[in-house]
């Protein structure tokens, strides 16, 4: 599987298992690709119990996910939602079908001026999904950023300043808001599709009144290939202090993100639970996540 530099991280209470297992179910091409559980440290991390599963990697049609069992802290929302773009009608009515049993619909299935058939859903576990037909070749899965309250306005900014920090990016064409569209304004962006380290994202405005926000629900982990490049996206994004922790940071857009240098994960979750346990420690210790720092607290014992 070709490598990810950014891969979204999904907060689950406990259920992180179950809901991989449900989407690499529905998507072709998918499967769960790694586990990993709690040692000793984990009751002081997140008060769950030793041995119990702390995150799985998990691939749908080839794009990675990490899941996370962080307890019932955050809850997900519809300002990060995933495109999911199939090949057929056929396709879009068995996901749709799947994905909506227990969850709640946001936009009908149905045809758009902008789509011959698409629908916005959260599924059971509150996740949200915008699923369409697409071209053939097109990407499958997209993650999609969407900028509301006193936020709404500021995706092509965001998407600006995103694109200044990774390699391989761009942006492609802006759709915007035109007059007669209140409450938005017209020039803001109503989808805007834009590559991160070659990989597609999309953002949009929405000046509808909503009762969410950007949190740390959903995350990206941006994978670093040594400490030169965390210390560039930590000075370039961080934006709140306070947010700073083992790596999560939040940027001036209140999107979440974790820093994490090449290696660190398989520090954390050694084969040896004292290795682990000493990393982890060292772990809880940083806001920002020093490589060297956490191999030296590994090697103590």
């Amino acid at each position: 599987m070709s490598a990810q530099k950014i891969v979204p991280n999904l907060w689950f209470d406990k259920e992180a298992e179950e809901a991989a297992r449900l989407y690499t179910s529905l998507f072709k091409n998918s499967e769960i690709l790694s586990m990993s559980h709690y040692s000793d440290a984990g009751q002081e991390i997140h008060g769950q119990k030793p041995g119990s599963v702390m995150t799985l990697d998990f691939a749908l049609d080839g794009y990675r996910f990490t899941a996370l069992n962080g307890g019932p802290v955050f809850k997900f929302n519809p300002s990060i939602s995933f495109f999911a773009n199939l090949e057929s009608e056929e396709e879009i009515n068995t996901l749709w079908e799947q994905l909506s049993e227990g969850g709640s619909v946001l936009m009908e299935l149905q045809e758009y001026p902008f789509s011959k058939r698409y629908g916005w859903l959260a599924d059971r576990f509150g996740l949200s999904w915008q699923i369409s037909v697409a071209d053939v070749g097109g990407a499958r899965i997209i993650p999609s950023l969407m900028f509301v309250g006193e936020r709404a306005g500021k995706a092509e900014e965001a998407i600006g300043f995103y694109t200044s920090l990774f390699s391989d990016s761009r942006v492609g064409e802006l759709f915007r808001y035109s007059a007669g569209q209140e409450p938005d304004k017209e020039g803001t962006v109503a989808y805007g599709p834009f590559e991160l380290a070659g990989q597609p994202f999309a953002a949009m405005d929405s000046a509808q009144a909503h009762e969410f926000d950007f949190n740390e629900a959903i995350s990206f982990i941006v994978d670093c290939k040594d400490q030169a490049e965390v210390d560039h996206f930590g000075e370039k994004m961080s934006a709140v202090p306070e947010s700073e922790q083992c790596g999560w940071l939040k940027d001036k857009f209140g999107v979440s993100w974790q820093i994490i240098p090449a290696g660190s994960v398989k520090l954390l979750t050694d084969q040896d639970p004292s290795r682990a346990n000493r990393a982890m420690e060292a772990m809880l210790k940083m806001k920002k996540l020093d490589l060297a720092a956490l191999k030296a607290a590994a090697d103590a014992g």
